[in-house]
């Protein structure tokens, strides 16, 4: 572990150093938020955490009745007879058969089908020369083919680099949005496939496409959600890359009427930013309704005024901020099928960012739809939320440039999460009354989109992050940071309610990874 500390201080000693400064002050969780992802670039972080899980005992159920994993081995592509050896041995001595595609027994895909024995009710394991699986993995494997009904089983894969294991990848739960633009199974699962699958996917007797084992994937994942083993299984030479979207995305057609909510106090200077914004959005029927909480700066006053009443509504709203509280009764005078909460210091750079929101909102299956906010610097502010980070909640990806890799490109793909910020979220109506709204009592200003959009995922309708309407946060600039003493008193006991009514100290986000730090926001390995 020193090895880490150290490769972590010699590559970004100032952030080491800040990060040492606050746990001698016992400032233990700004502390392990910081050295976390400084510990995770280390070279030797990864493999500490392989080391670690060696020596753990695993023991795995055996089922009764077992069916045989044949793995596919696609030559396609080329390789090298050395590496095709190794692969064939490692599957052999973890009890699995190999069937070369490519091989003079079986030249193609259709040759392959007529040498398995269906009959024995046999899973599939596509996978590439070069590639190795874990000494566990076919007890785990066969132990998971037990006690579930679906047909995909995948798990967890890091790359070989000469004979390094390296980038591992700590992959979420079925996430169907996510697998539209990144194949995350193909490679490193088992499918309970038949003849007939197959069959389907065979181009012709020539070469069979050398894409088969994608698309045997992909059609069976549409037929049922694919369960997660979480454990690093698979050892890979090469991973497909990313299908980074196009932008913008097909609009819908004949978008509804869609109202604007936009919560503000004085700072005419962010609002008119907004508004404008607003204004500029190539969208329909878009009103707004402005929920003024006590402005008395009179140039935000004159502004206010002076809005066209066609396309602007303007509330007010005395007392204490109440985040929640404000929304929910501009909810309900809205008359859009379609709701946008919107902070007043949202600044937009792409007319599309309402229409590309207000279509992913629009799906059955889809709760609320978050976009990807930047600090004014250009780094991310929010790229989704995840579940359980700090114990409580975090936004994924934070301070991590756009045009960066990160984690395996996550910030640039559509995806569902388990919550988005309500900084800019879009959401049906319908579906914001049905969960009643924010809740006022427990979350006045913090915590309440996360609420929200949980009580939303438990209605089934799950959320979404999409990175497609990108927009700049300047973040807290109108409202201040709660550094008061009756800001971080209110700011505790919604931090304690976030715990007590959704164990956020205890559960793990389905769409994180057990492996990944809770104390960090940046996908890095925990130690």
């Amino acid at each position: 572990m020193a090895s880490v500390h150290f490769d972590a201080f010699r590559a970004e000693p100032r952030a080491y150093l800040t990060a040492t400064k606050w746990w001698i002050k016992r400032k233990r969780v700004r502390a392990r938020g910081q050295f976390a992802p400084l510990l995770s670039q280390s070279p030797r972080a990864y493999t500490l955490w392989a080391l670690r899980q060696e020596q753990e005992e695993r023991s795995y159920s055996r089922p009764d009745a077992v069916c045989p994993i044949i793995a596919l081995i696609d030559l396609h592509g080329g390789t090298d007879p050395k590496s095709l050896a190794l692969t064939q041995q490692n599957l052999t001595m973890e009890g699995l058969t190999p069937l070369v595609i490519g091989s003079p027994e079986t030249p193609t895909l259709a040759a392959a089908i007529a040498h398995i024995d269906w009959t024995a009710n046999p899973w599939l394991m596509p996978v590439r020369p070069g590639d190795r699986i874990a000494p566990s993995a076919a007890d785990a494997y066969r132990a998971a083919m037990a006690s579930t009904a679906a047909r995909i089983i995948y798990a967890d894969d890091d790359q070989l680099i000469g004979r390094r294991r390296a980038r591992p990848y700590f992959k979420p739960d079925w996430n169907g949005e996510l697998f539209r633009h990144q194949d995350y199974l193909t490679g490193a699962c088992i499918i309970h496939a038949t003849r007939a699958d197959l069959e389907a996917v065979t181009v012709d007797s020539a070469d069979d496409g050398a894409d088969w084992a994608t698309e045997l994937v992909a059609s069976i994942a549409g037929q049922g959600a694919p369960v997660h083993l979480r454990e690093m299984l698979h050892h890979r030479r090469h991973r497909p890359s990313p299908r980074l979207p196009a932008r913008p995305i097909a609009i819908a057609h004949d978008l509804p009427p869609l109202s604007v909510i936009v919560p503000t106090r004085n700072r005419v200077d962010l609002l008119r930013t907004c508004l404008d914004g607003v204004a500029a959005a190539h969208y329909p029927q878009a009103n707004v309704i402005v929920m003024d909480n006590d402005s008395d700066d009179p140039e935000t006053l004159a502004y206010l005024a002076a809005l066209d009443p066609a396309r602007h509504q303007v509330l007010r709203h005395s007392g204490a901020f109440n985040y929640s509280a404000i929304n929910n009764r501009a909810a309900a005078q809205a008359q859009g099928r379609l709701l946008c909460l919107l902070n007043n210091d949202i600044e937009m750079t792409d007319p599309h960012w309402l229409a590309i929101l207000a279509t992913q909102a629009l799906r059955p299956e889809v709760g609320a739809v978050g976009a990807r906010l930047l600090y004014p610097d250009g780094r991310i502010q929010h790229a989704g939320v995840v579940i359980g980070v700090g114990n409580a909640a975090g936004h994924a990806h934070r301070f991590l440039r756009p045009d960066e890799e990160g984690y395996f490109h996550r910030h640039s793909l559509p995806q569902f999460t388990m919550a988005v910020t309500a900084a800019c979220l879009v959401v049906e109506r319908d579906k914001f009354m049905a969960v009643d709204g924010l809740n006022e009592r427990d979350f006045a200003v913090a915590f309440n989109d996360v609420d929200f959009c949980l009580r939303l995922n438990k209605r089934g309708w799950q959320s979404l992050y999409e990175p497609r309407a990108t927009l700049i946060h300047h973040e807290s600039v109108s409202r201040g940071l709660d550094r008061d003493p009756v800001g971080a008193a209110r700011f505790a006991g919604e931090l304690a309610a976030l715990k007590r009514l959704w164990q956020t100290d205890e559960i793990y986000d389905p769409y994180h990874h057990p492996a990944l730090s809770r104390a960090s926001e940046q996908f890095a390995v925990a130690l």
